[in-house]
């Protein structure tokens, strides 16, 4: 049965109240705090049905009423618009980002600025290696028979590697091997290299093939074998602001799925593009995080998303705020990389 307007109109109180005050909402408060025009008779009618349909249940120690699972949700997918982001909000994020120097910083700057702004625990990916592209390739002679190769991402990242020859190079061979290996693989995304390796070595003069080999091995290890996704967290202490009845009595099963990089890569690293994805209670996979809700987005330059971020809190959380959060975070990290 949908419901009409008036009772989502109650819903919606009930939950901006215990959201509030974290408090079970009783009629009479709903009819003095919110602007709804019927008598409080009315109201408690169509608690009643809210209560009936599974949107709100009463606690057994009190007269009031609180949201489920199922009301969160439907307010959630009603949200006729989300919290706008005040002046002081937008400059915070702005000035709190700007200042980073190197991919690092960006995420430890951003993980923390979530945290602070939605006091909730903040989750950050790194730029997925599988979703970048090669920006450059930099060969560092160390020796006549050993390089460093650097990879540098679009997306800022970082890896290298030291590659052991199987005999002395000269310096210019060392050229021209740097020069090969950037014309063919620079703007490809790192999924796509491994035939681009290979043509590397077909396509090597006769006394570049044998540095060429080992070099291409090394190469498909850097750009393709070892992506380890990494994540960057903040803000746990903010599990504690709501007591213990925020995580129906114990947060030991909410600490134990921060542990797991698998379980928050699965939460943050899966969102599509320009989406926000909110998950609540045990709409979770995960039997650790039932208690809890989880507010995510994708973020990257431009429509390419590299990466993912979120917040997870209670389900008496503040959706509104926390999505409009997310979503103007993701943006600027978005430009910031796009600048960069």
């Amino acid at each position: 049965m949908g419901l009409d307007d008036r009772k989502l109109a109650v819903l919606r109180a009930i939950v901006e109240d215990y959201v509030a005050t974290q408090e079970p909402v009783g009629s009479k408060a709903l009819v003095e705090r919110h602007q709804l025009g019927v008598s409080p008779a009315t109201v408690r009618n169509d608690m009643a049905v809210l209560e009936e349909e599974g949107y709100i249940r009463q606690p057994h120690t009190s007269a009031g009423r609180v949201p489920t699972d199922r009301g969160y949700r439907l307010f959630v997918d009603r949200l006729s618009r989300v919290k706008p982001l005040s002046p002081a909000e937008r400059r915070a994020i702005e000035r709190f980002l700007v200042g980073a120097v190197d991919l690092d910083d960006v995420v430890h700057r951003t993980v923390r600025l979530l945290a602070q702004l939605t006091r909730q625990v903040a989750v950050v990916q790194y730029p997925s290696l599988a979703r970048s592209k090669v920006r450059h390739l930099e060969l560092v002679p160390i020796s006549t028979t050993r390089l460093m190769v650097v990879m540098i991402a679009d997306t800022g990242r970082v890896e290298q590697r030291l590659v052991e020859l199987p005999a002395p190079v000269p310096a210019d061979d060392v050229t021209d091997l740097r020069r090969l290996v950037n014309e063919k693989l620079v703007g490809s995304q790192l999924s796509e290299t491994p035939p681009l390796v290979q043509a590397l070595v077909d396509e090597s003069a006769p006394h570049l093939r044998p540095a060429m080999t080992t070099l291409s091995t090394v190469l498909l290890e850097t750009l393709v074998e070892r992506h380890e996704e990494r994540l960057a967290l903040a803000g746990q202490a903010n599990l504690t602001r709501g007591g213990l009845l925020d995580f129906q009595g114990s947060l030991r099963p909410i600490l134990e799925a921060l542990e797991e990089e698998v379980v928050l890569l699965k939460l943050i690293g899966e969102t599509e593009p320009s989406t926000t994805r909110v998950l609540i209670g045990d709409e979770n996979e995960f039997d650790n995080l039932r208690a809890a809700s989880v507010v995510s987005t994708g973020y990257g330059p431009g429509s390419t998303i590299v990466g993912g971020l979120g917040v997870l809190g209670p389900t008496r959380m503040d959706y509104p705020g926390n999505i409009a959060m997310v979503r103007a975070v993701a943006r600027y990290v978005g430009e910031l990389l796009a600048q960069n």
